[in-house]
């Protein structure tokens, strides 16, 4: 695919994320892989495929009620690669591993950087870097659980 064509990937990844997950099968490859290290700091540090990506979307929309993400840098494409920079703003809605009931309703406010392999159109491969810190931050968290010595963790 050419760079332009992988810029017309930017929005819909981006609407997948602000929770419309009627995009997934047009934009995310059957075997899509995603990287990302978890917030918690426990728990598998990849997502592989459709269903995967969907349940994080949606488990992540549970605990951020209103979450909308918009671009602040990008996309910046190659012929293999779209890459955006963005900012996420949503209201604490609980059940966060460490953070307090008080931080329930607190607004959050966070960026991140996401850059995805595209192949045939689709989109195959993601690395995803956010700023965890400044969102446990202002959640009030002051001790992460344990970080996970499973080998089975990927």
């Amino acid at each position: 695919m050419s760079a332009a064509d992988n810029a017309l990937l930017a929005e819909p990844w981006k609407e997948l994320w602000n929770n419309d997950l009627s995009l997934t099968d047009k934009i995310i490859s059957p075997d899509f892989v995603a990287h990302a290290a978890p917030l918690t700091g426990s728990g598998a540090d990849t997502v592989r495929g459709r269903e995967g990506l969907e349940g994080w979307v949606s488990g992540i929309h549970a605990i951020l009620r209103d979450l909308a993400f918009e671009y602040t840098v990008g996309p910046i494409t190659t012929d293999d690669y779209l890459v955006v920079r963005w900012l996420a703003e949503a209201t604490y809605a609980g059940g966060f591993p460490g953070a307090p009931e008080d931080a329930v309703g607190n607004a959050v406010r966070f960026t991140g950087t996401d850059t995805l392999l595209v192949i045939d159109g689709m989109l195959a491969e993601y690395w995803a870097n956010a700023d965890s810190l400044l969102f446990v931050q202002q959640l009030g968290v002051r001790e992460l659980p344990a970080i996970a010595t499973d080998p089975a963790v990927e």
